[in-house]
């Protein structure tokens, strides 16, 4: 079975080198090839919410789908503005599945980290972003990938892999 193609775009100014950076855990944890985008879209100021401060998802998704060529499955996005979704004060990242796009902030992760442990953060939140575009749903397990993160510290606690009923999920949905 052939596999599923990932464009990775960059919004704002996150680092150059963090999207290439997530290339290996999502081969490896999810069996995805990735490809970065050679577009960088600017910040979504088109997003911007001016009550909250923050950037809501679903403009970023909408905007991030036009990117896909044909033979691409799905986009991932990464950005380092702060992220909103209505019910909620704060979002690391969002997918929606049907859209076959996802977004992750890099704005909540890089308080007071060093450039790894930024890079691993954003690593764990994109494979859990992609899983749920994959059909995954989140994990009771605090240290599998697809746990919802409530906090920096849930993001480092958590592998950058799937447990075993998600990974037993994963190769269901696949079937």
């Amino acid at each position: 079975m052939p596999q599923k193609l990932l464009l990775l775009a960059s919004l704002g100014g996150p680092p150059p080198t963090l999207l290439k950076d997530l290339e290996e855990p999502l081969a490896t944890h999810l069996g995805l090839s990735a490809v970065v985008s050679k577009a960088v879209l600017s910040r979504p100021d088109y997003a911007f919410n001016k009550d909250r401060a923050q950037y809501h998802c679903n403009a970023i998704l909408r905007r991030l789908v036009t990117l896909l060529e044909p033979g691409q499955a799905m986009v991932l996005g990464v950005t380092d503005v702060d992220l909103f979704v209505p019910d909620s004060p704060f979002v690391f990242g969002e997918a929606d599945r049907e859209a076959h796009a996802a977004v992750v902030s890099t704005a909540k992760l890089r308080a007071g980290v060093s450039a790894d442990q930024l890079r691993r953060r954003v690593q764990v939140e994109a494979v859990n972003q992609v899983g749920h575009l994959l059909g995954l749903s989140y994990c009771e397990d605090s240290r599998c990938v697809m746990f919802l993160a409530q906090s920096p510290g849930d993001i480092d606690r958590k592998q950058q892999g799937l447990c075993n009923p998600c990974r037993n999920e994963l190769a269901k949905l696949r079937r």
